[in-house]
């Protein structure tokens, strides 16, 4: 019997350590969205981070988008609320492209279900794969969907946690310029 309850202890406290150790930990943002803007002058500098693109398998950079400011989408395949506005970003994708540069980047556990995911969707925003743990540590992320405007001096201008409707990512992109 001592035994049983050893194991199930220690069963207990293994998935409750491995629960927490992930950042993001399945937590959703399910309130309004809230959103913190900054001026330019107090805006703190975006944490550079390495990504794969999920379609060419290439490694990239926040600092090798130079030039426009950047639109950075934390979300993962588990999240409703994230899944729900990936259509809106496809619409505002075709829209803003050449205007700014996007990475929407999953948190997921592996790059193969987004990736597939992504497949099936027909999604053609450029969509990427990085440690969650490290990028949630980074950018102070605790729950998701989660969208940063990165000016295209690399400051942070906009953050927003939540999902976003079609209009309010408009509004939230339009902080970029």
């Amino acid at each position: 019997m001592k035994k049983i309850l050893l194991t199930l202890s220690m069963t207990a406290l293994l998935l409750f350590t491995a629960g927490c150790s992930c950042p993001f930990s399945d937590k959703t943002a399910d309130s309004k969205p809230q959103m913190n803007t900054a001026a330019a002058s107090t805006a703190e500098t975006a944490p550079d981070f390495s990504y794969k693109e999920l379609g060419s398998g290439k490694t990239m950079r926040l600092s090798d988008l130079k030039g426009k400011p950047v639109f950075i989408n934390f979300w993962a395949t588990w999240c409703p609320p994230c899944v729900g506005e990936l259509p809106h970003i496809e619409k505002k994708y075709a829209e803003y492209k050449d205007k700014m540069h996007f990475v929407i980047l999953s948190v997921d556990d592996n790059e193969q279900d987004p990736a597939r995911f992504i497949q099936s969707k027909d999604y053609t925003f450029p969509a990427a794969y990085g440690d969650h743990q490290a990028l949630g540590r980074a950018y102070g992320i605790d729950a998701i969907p989660a969208s940063y405007i990165i000016s295209a001096d690399g400051h942070i201008v906009a953050r927003i946690v939540g999902s976003m409707n079609e209009s309010s990512l408009d509004a939230f992109l339009q902080k970029a310029f």
